[in-house]
């Protein structure tokens, strides 16, 4: 466990992320557990157009931004090989040298990028489907915020950063 400023102990932070689109593009939403200690915070949220990888990040961007304190130790557990290979390959530090030219969703990758140094964040592979409960729990949160809102008759906004040439 890790000390803040005033001594306390602060244990680390388990962030469990997921994205879904119905079509991809097409409707889409994000889910995130956040577990610290005993606490724990799930967060969700859709668009009517979007893709799946565009989820699959915000729900990573999210989780980092929920964070009430600098320099946590966080365990990121995605389904998602893009975003964690992303992370775990050093992709992501190549795209930030060539200032992400050619780069699928560079405004995410751009938002993500100072969250990543304002933390201690590793990221970790989950296989998707497989039964693990915050995985799924996540799961559930992104299809009902995306595509499940739409089928309810909720109207969702397009996804502000996502476009058609990407």
């Amino acid at each position: 466990m890790e000390q803040d400023t005033k001594g306390q102990q602060r244990p680390p932070i388990l962030l469990y992320t997921d994205g879904a689109s119905s079509g991809n593009p097409g409707p889409g939403g994000y889910g995130v557990v956040l577990k610290c200690g005993g606490y724990v915070k799930e967060m969700s949220g859709g668009f009517s157009l979007t893709t799946n990888n565009r989820m699959e990040l915000l729900a990573v961007i999210k989780g980092l931004e929920a964070i009430n304190w600098d320099n946590a130790e966080v365990h990121v557990w995605s389904d998602s090989s893009y975003v964690v290979n992303a992370i775990n390959k050093g992709w992501l530090e190549n795209w930030q040298r060539r200032g992400f030219a050619k780069v699928k969703n560079p405004d995410l990758w751009m938002r993500l990028s100072p969250l990543l140094r304002r933390h201690r964040v590793a990221f970790h592979w989950i296989k998707g489907h497989a039964g693990h409960p915050e995985n799924e729990r996540c799961d559930a949160l992104a299809v009902a915020s995306g595509a499940g809102a739409v089928a309810a008759g909720q109207q969702l906004l397009p996804d502000p950063g996502y476009s058609p040439e990407q």
